[in-house]
């Protein structure tokens, strides 16, 4: 923790404390120490340089030892990127359902559980002076600003409609909706259709949030996300995203407390819970009526247990804490599915063939409850291999109920035989199916001669695939926003938005800014309940 705070009183970082009481935007309170405004121009800068040096708060004072142009133009580059405070960035996981699918419609338990793909959302602060707020989301191509001062504070501020931090909100206000269309349907408005639609999604769960937890005195940000998480595959990317704007506003309204190593397990729970209300609401923004599954294992990591037996009642929604970190294949046949369409057909099939359809989706539910029960073992452990054994035989059972149901696809299938043919793990397919992803839990004697050899057959045959890890952890923050990277900067390599935006693909948004996977990086703070 010593580095931690170095790195924060280098950069200059406010320390964020949390507060049990509703604090806005405008609550906050910089010190002349926190404030990197500069008043003098860059060429005055020049001009008088024998005689100037700027101070660690942007102010200037004489100084005997002279700086080049360059050096003093770097300097007001960087002061000028984090005029108000440093950026900060948080990042929250994609998730994919690994026993359970169909079943969980009819009453049934599933198993959902986060991958390592993941959201991250950079928060950077511009100018005092500057009252508008951008977000940028390069991936979808979807980027727009607003006039702080022009949105419809005074109908998100009126008594009756004002939320608090802490509540919890099932419905979206419909005044509070109507609100905001003039502010959404401006959002790509010459965009396609399709690509509009999308746009204003994203665009109308950040304003809701935007201004359910700021005011009218919110500072001017810029919010940039980026995502390695593949959009409209059922892996949970709309969840990763609300759970990232939920955690960022949040904090910037110092609502949460940590994360820290030492955060008690109940004072963990409470942020969790409380950004996970709040993702729910971008979720519902987006979706209209999510069950809240992705965004509870975006925000909590490891698996939960999710189970819904009466529509007209919330779903029973367990953390699983214990879940073990297992390797992951993740294979995306790019073959469009519907939800919709894969559902109709198992209820088809039940009307046709009630008994027989019912047999099937129990046997689901069964395998569910055997590999709930088999984790929460005391005698299972993560790196038992008799205990990953019985795991990967109900993930292959699991799919061959699925196939019996009709919803899997001749895709599906032949990754599953081109797994089944290597001889390194069990796959099944993961979502709605008819296309979609599948999932392979590989084997703890797989070498990385026989992955890359079923990757290049998978490459040949035109799929997408992920090494990733199943059961990590959940949001998290990296405030400020500087990581080693092996950089010659002083105290690390700070992420701005210049290099955030120039990150190239999946591979690049890893290596600059990822959590990491078998080697965690330090930086990255995380709310990590204990298991039960």
């Amino acid at each position: 923790m010593a580095t931690r705070e170095s790195r924060r009183r280098s950069s200059g970082a406010t320390k964020r404390h949390s507060k049990e009481h509703n604090v806005s935007f405008a609550d906050w309170k910089f010190s002349p120490a926190e404030s990197n405004g500069v008043s003098e121009p860059i060429a005055s800068l020049e001009t008088g340089m024998e005689k100037t040096r700027l101070n660690g708060n942007g102010s200037i004072s004489p100084q005997s030892n002279r700086r080049t142009s360059a050096e003093l133009r770097s300097l007001m580059v960087r002061r000028q990127s984090t005029p108000m405070m440093a950026p900060f960035m948080v990042s929250a996981p994609g998730k994919v359902i690994v026993y359970g699918e169909h079943a969980v419609v009819h009453g049934e338990a599933a198993i959902a559980a986060a991958i390592s793909l993941r959201s991250y959302l950079l928060v950077t602060f511009r100018s005092k002076f500057q009252r508008t707020v951008t977000l940028q989301f390069p991936d979808i191509s979807l980027s727009h600003v607003w006039n702080i001062e022009e949105l419809p504070w005074s109908t998100f501020s009126h008594p009756t409609k004002k939320k608090s931090y802490y509540d919890l909100v099932t419905t979206l206000d419909p005044d509070l909706v109507e609100a905001l269309k003039p502010h959404i349907s401006v959002v790509s408005a010459k965009a396609s259709p399709e690509t509009r639609k999308v746009h204003q999604a994203a665009a109308s769960a950040f304003l809701y949030l935007f201004l359910c937890l700021g005011s009218q005195g919110s500072p001017a940000c810029v919010y940039t996300l980026r995502s390695t998480i593949p959009i409209g595959a059922g892996l949970g990317s709309s969840a990763s995203i609300s759970v990232c704007l939920s955690s960022a506003l949040l904090l910037q309204c110092h609502s949460l407390a940590g994360p820290h190593p030492d955060q008690p397990r109940v004072e963990a729970e409470t942020q969790i819970e409380r950004i996970n209300r709040w993702a729910f609401v971008g979720e519902m923004c987006i979706h209209g009526n999510p069950s809240g599954v992705d965004n509870t294992v975006a925000t909590g990591g490891k698996a939960v247990v999710f189970k819904r037996e009466n529509y007209d009642k919330p779903p029973t929604v367990t953390p699983l804490r214990n879940f073990p970190e297992l390797p992951l294949l993740l294979v995306n046949t790019h073959q469009s599915r519907s939800t919709a369409v894969e559902v109709a057909k198992v209820g088809a099939l039940r009307k046709s063939h009630p008994v027989v359809a019912d047999m099937l989706l129990k046997s689901i539910g069964k395998i569910t409850e055997s590999a709930h029960t088999l984790i929460n073992s005391p005698d299972s452990e993560e790196d038992d291999p008799e205990s990953l054994q019985r795991l990967g035989e109900l993930i292959r059972m699991n799919h061959g109920l699925l196939v019996s149901l009709g919803v899997s696809h001749p895709r599906l299938e032949r990754i599953r035989e081109l797994v089944d043919h290597a001889g390194i793990g069990w796959t099944k397919l993961t979502g709605a199916g008819g296309g979609g992803c599948a999932i392979t839990i590989l084997k703890p004697e797989t070498s990385a001669a026989q992955v890359k050899e079923l990757e290049e057959k998978l490459d040949a045959e035109g799929f997408e695939k992920f090494q990733t890890t199943l059961g990590g952890d959940g949001v998290g923050v990296l405030s400020p926003a500087i990581l080693s990277n092996g950089s010659d900067e002083i105290g690390g390599e700070e992420i701005d938005q210049e290099k955030f935006l120039r990150a190239v693909g999946n591979d690049g948004v890893e290596r600059l800014v990822g959590v990491g996977v078998q080697e965690k990086r330090d930086a990255w703070r995380f709310w990590r309940p204990s298991a039960a």
